[in-house]
């Protein structure tokens, strides 16, 4: 714009122009619009015709500054003549109006949120549409300092999360979740727990000297406080995240994008899997998609918590406070309230980061789409030039209210080990809770080794007599004697008297040889030759028929190895030959020993050695596979855990009782008649875990929870399934060396835990060496291996008084300490000052009682169901009775995607 200099007379330091802020209105009170406001600026010329007909004047404003465009309110009338334009190059925009009619007050109006904030502002005038803009020197007031920029009221740069939660009031919760703030009033002594810490029952008052300080007067305390909240989750409206995704698209082209949603489920409470060092319950991982949901999952996983498990009173849980020296509602409300604003806003927050890293969506280019599981988007560009598209994930806004639902009167009690044996009962001692809950077992058979890479050594045959055949020539030989003639060999000879030679039957004087040695093979090596020895055949050397008739045949011990024996005839014809083949029968007896034995021993140990070895690996393997599937096993549902604990506790509460109500029956109903038994909290917390697992060092012959059993690869037990299940995470004790420091050298022993490559990280207690159930959860684990469980027993609201009075009996909890003064305290009534605790305290369960059964307190706890979200100024303020006292706003993420087109400088590369 040309503007002539002369009109601004600086010598008398008037100013032509001013701009003054005038205010801003809302645009519309309800709907989409509600937040934004319309600013109004004014413009005042002098001389008047300063401002001239068409000309156009702007405010340059910050481009983050969320201003609308005014041609989508033709409707209002301040925006007549109004335009925005905006110069990326310089992140600016303007927001002005055209000049009709020549007038010296004209004013500047635009659409923009109502957050206020002051800025430092310029203005702007051009001579018309195109023409560049001139930078114009202004005032804020009348005679006021020129300059080129001044600093005005303006709209603050923000990023549009959502409307106002003011926009969403009346909007009923689409969730809620009920939890509480448990503190144990500290001054009575109550006679089990002071049983349990003494070893035996005492007199009124050494128990009310047992101890001074409040928090062991809080751990001896029968009674305490529960207060009650609930917390509403509200669905407020959603907006456009940060971009997840870029596409472009050239003139006249298509894409097809495909859209996969996919979530993280990790079993050690981590971000990966592959990146686990070390295990926090805050860094995992939730599988809900929802706050709501997340926060329940939280509260059944959280291990501080008090558990319920009645399906009736939907109790996430109590958190366990301080000890309360102050028997105040409104001071125990206060204080209940600060804590369950602190743990919900951390829960919140956490749970929806956990959300927030829940979701994965990638986007891949596909000519083709056969995932029917998946979105489908065709995006096509029907313009002439290039278009980019962000991807921007939608968010949602869930508002979180807390509102106090209660105070209520409970019953604190130990249970387990401790304490004195009633008179007149079995003097067995008792056990923990958690050994009365059976465990569930793993079925899982272990494979039979594959042996058939070895070859097992043949078993060697059982040694027999063998009778074998041999054949022996027995010669005709002279035997010389004085006068003898030598002898014919077709003649018949007779054994001599003497047993060595034989005479001719018909000449005298003719003697041949009646013994001959012969000697056989044995069969085998360290066979014996026997003496039965029988003469089949005979022949002569012509192999015809011969004749020999044996006097006796003879074996010498020292000959049986070698098979050697001697034949004695009786008469003998070797028909005309000079000698005759002999065919025999030979015995022969096996060694005592069998002679392969040695070797037959040393290959079957052998084998036996490689049985064992393969074996061994096959039920090492077979433990690995184990572990994996005891790490990866489902955990039950925590509510039908819970119910088993619950049904464990109240068994021992109503057995403590028996000296007070001999009959069990009626112990129960007592019990019932007074106090909210489906609401019974159990506390299971580290200082109620056994100390000695802890303290006690691991030695050699420590033995863990669950060792490792050996296998019984033989196994004939009748039991179908022994040796075929696992119980537990496993154990195993082992030894290191000590440090080059330390004066003992003998080895550290510790009992380990196993675990695998494969195998999820080991549960909490795994160090401590706990007994771990596969399928329970962390509380499960905690409540198996407790020594003691603290029981909280609400008093049911309008038996107040009649609960107190029963549990001040002598054969209850007594009345010790209860005549003490009470300490009075800030914000505590007036007439309590100067009192006993037991005055007191009747008059607390009195005013419980009044309260409790005041139907407009009921009314006011529900009141939200009935007029819905109610905006909380400053979202927090001190909690009174039955009111709302917190709020906050999470943003969640979706599974939804929008593309939004876009574009970007060339020069700059910035998103214009």
């Amino acid at each position: 714009m040309d503007i002539d200099s002369a009109k601004i007379d600086e010598g008398r330091n008037t100013v032509p122009l001013t701009v003054t802020f005038t205010g801003k209105v809302p645009l519309s009170t309800s709907g989409p619009n509600a937040h934004y406001h319309v600013w109004t600026y004014t413009l005042q010329g002098s001389p008047g015709d300063f401002i001239g007909v068409n000309q156009r004047f702007a405010l340059a404003l910050a481009a983050e500054v969320d201003v609308q465009d005014p041609r989508r309110y033709p409707d209002v009338t301040a925006l007549n003549g109004a335009f925005l334009e905006k110069d990326t190059t310089i992140s600016r925009q303007y927001a002005g109006k055209v000049i009709s009619s020549p007038n010296g007050t004209q004013t500047i109006s635009f659409v923009a949120p109502a957050a206020q904030t002051e800025r430092e502002l310029f203005l702007v005038a051009a001579s018309g549409a195109g023409r560049p803009w001139s930078v114009v020197p202004f005032a804020k007031t009348v005679g006021g300092t020129v300059a080129n920029v001044q600093s005005l009221p303006s709209p603050a740069g923000q990023v549009f999360t959502g409307r106002p939660v003011a926009d969403f009031a009346g909007t009923y919760p689409y969730a809620s979740e009920v939890f509480g703030v448990y503190q144990p009033l500290v001054g009575w002594m109550g006679a089990q727990s002071s049983e349990r810490f003494a070893g035996e029952r005492v007199p009124g008052a050494a128990v009310a000297a047992l101890a001074d300080e409040a928090p062991v007067e809080g751990i001896l305390s029968p009674v305490g406080l529960v207060n009650l909240f609930r917390e509403y989750f509200f669905e407020f409206d959603t907006f456009l995240g940060v971009p997840a995704g870029h596409l472009w698209l050239s003139p006249g082209g298509t894409v097809e994008v495909v859209e996969t949603s996919s979530r993280r489920t990790l079993t050690e409470r981590t971000a990966e899997q592959s990146e686990q060092t070390t295990r926090r319950v805050e860094e995992s991982l939730t599988e809900q998609t929802d706050v709501a949901d997340a926060v329940k999952e939280d509260n059944a996983n959280d291990t501080t918590l008090g558990a319920s498990a009645s399906a009736g009173a939907k109790f996430a849980g109590i958190y366990h406070g301080d000890v309360s020296t102050t028997f105040s509602t409104t001071t125990s409300t206060g204080k209940s309230s600060e804590q369950t604003h602190k743990h919900s806003r951390t829960q919140s927050s956490k749970v929806s980061s956990e959300i927030v890293r829940n979701f994965k969506t990638t986007f891949k280019t596909v000519t083709e789409t056969t995932d029917t599981s998946s979105r489908r988007y065709v995006v096509q560009n029907t313009t002439n030039k290039l278009v980019n598209y962000e991807l921007r994930r939608k968010m949602r806004k869930v508002g979180v209210q807390m509102q106090h639902l209660g105070t209520q009167l409970s019953w604190q009690v130990f249970l387990g080990p401790g304490g004195i044996t009633p008179p007149g009962t079995d003097p067995k001692p008792s056990v923990a809770p958690g050994r009365k809950l059976g465990l569930g077992e793993l079925v899982h058979v272990v494979p039979a080794p594959d042996l058939s890479s070895l070859r097992k050594p043949e078993p060697l045959a059982a040694l027999e007599e063998k009778t074998v055949t041999f054949t022996g020539v027995f010669p005709f030989r002279w035997y010389h004697r004085e006068n003898s003639n030598p002898p014919h060999n077709g003649a018949t000879y007779l054994l001599d008297g003497s047993l060595l030679w034989m005479n001719n039957e018909d000449e005298d004087n003719e003697h041949v040889h009646a013994v001959n040695d012969f000697v056989a093979v044995p069969p085998a090596p360290g066979y014996k030759l026997s003496d039965r020895i029988v003469v089949l055949e005979a022949k002569n050397g012509n192999g015809g028929p011969a004749k020999l008739i044996p006097h006796h045949i003879e074996v010498r011990p020292e000959n049986a190895k070698s098979g050697k024996f001697s034949l004695t005839a009786s008469e003998a014809s070797w028909a005309g030959t000079d000698s005759m083949t002999l065919t025999f029968s030979l015995t022969w007896v096996p060694p005592e020993s069998h002679p392969d034995q040695g070797s037959y021993d040393r290959a079957l140990k052998e084998y036996e050695a490689a049985v064992a070895v393969i074996q061994r690996r096959t039920y090492a393997q077979a433990v690995s596979d184990r572990v994996d599937l005891v790490s990866k096993v489902r955990a039950r549902s925590s509510e039908e855990l819970r119910k088993e604990e619950r049904q464990v506790v109240f068994a021992d509460l109503v057995k403590q009782l028996n000296k007070q109500v001999p009959d069990g029956h009626l112990a129960a109903e007592l019990i019932r008649q007074m106090f909210d038994v489906d609401r019974m909290l159990y506390f299971v917390a580290p200082d109620y875990w056994r100390p000695m697992n802890v303290t006690d060092p691991a030695g050699p012959d420590t033995k863990g929870r669950y060792p490792v059993p050996p296998h019984n690869w033989d196994n004939k037990s009748p039991d179908p399934i022994d040796g075929e299940t696992v119980v537990s995470w496993y154990s195993h004790t082992s030894s290191e060396n000590r440090g080059p420091g330390d004066p003992v050298k003998d080895p550290e022993y510790r009992v380990n835990y196993l675990i695998t490559e494969k195998s999820n990280p080991a549960p909490t207690g795994s160090s401590l060496g706990w007994l771990i159930q596969s399928d329970g959860d962390e509380r499960r684990n905690e409540f198996l291996n407790a020594a003691w469980v603290k029981v909280v027993l609400p008093i049911r609201p309008g038996h107040e008084t009649k609960a107190i009075d029963w549990l001040k009996r002598a054969d209850v909890e007594g009345e010790a300490a209860l005549g003490k003064q009470y300490e009075w305290q800030t914000g505590d009534p007036e007439t309590w000052r100067g009192q006993t605790i037991g005055w007191v305290l009747d008059e607390l369960a009195k005013e419980l009682e009044a309260a409790n059964t005041n139907m407009d307190n009921t009314l006011a706890t529900e009141r939200v169901f009935e007029t819905g979200f109610d905006p909380l100024d400053g979202g927090f303020r001190p909690a009174l009775p039955y009111q709302i006292f917190d709020e906050w706003v999470e943003v969640l993420p979706t599974d939804q995607v929008v593309a939004v087109e876009v574009e970007y400088d060339p020069k700059t590369g910035q998103q214009r």
